[in-house]
């Protein structure tokens, strides 16, 4: 693997992709037996301790104070969002079936594209837009039990 495909986005997207597509098997897995919150909160335990190794090993570790205040807000605010989500998607993996709930929990990037579109004024081609379309019907296929 070259340096140009670990300082692309693609090839972080696509690992992004298939460690949740691990996510949601092995939460799935482990779930079993053990409250929804509290499956949640050992992931999270787990991930801040994972996350505090990389900090180190890259020594990126920062003064709180050094990083500006509208980059703390928004920081805390995705957060808070993706401790809501966790919580959420644990419990829908605890009440449903992995290859149902993974799919419309990846209605997010339908949401991504409205929402960076109207308040970030990213545009996206006719295509995109009816990739867009076509992830949200996929989703709702999967997902619906005929």
């Amino acid at each position: 693997m070259g340096r140009a495909a670990l300082a692309s986005w693609p090839f972080w997207a696509l690992a992004s992709a298939v460690f949740a597509a691990l996510t949601a098997i092995l939460a799935k897995v482990g779930v079993e037996g053990v409250s929804s919150n509290l499956a949640t909160f050992i992931r999270t335990v787990v991930i801040l301790g994972f996350s505090a190794l990389i900090l180190t090993v890259a020594g990126e570790w920062r003064a709180p104070g050094s990083i500006a205040p509208r980059s703390w807000l928004f920081l805390v605010l995705s957060g808070l969002a993706t401790g809501a989500s966790w919580l959420c998607y644990f419990r829908a993996l605890k009440l449903g079936e992995a290859a149902k709930v993974a799919p419309v929990d990846k209605l997010s990037v339908v949401f991504v594209a409205i929402i960076a579109a109207t308040f970030l004024g990213e545009r996206l081609s006719p295509l995109n837009w009816l990739g867009v379309a076509l992830i949200a019907s996929g989703a709702v296929l999967v997902a619906v039990r005929i």
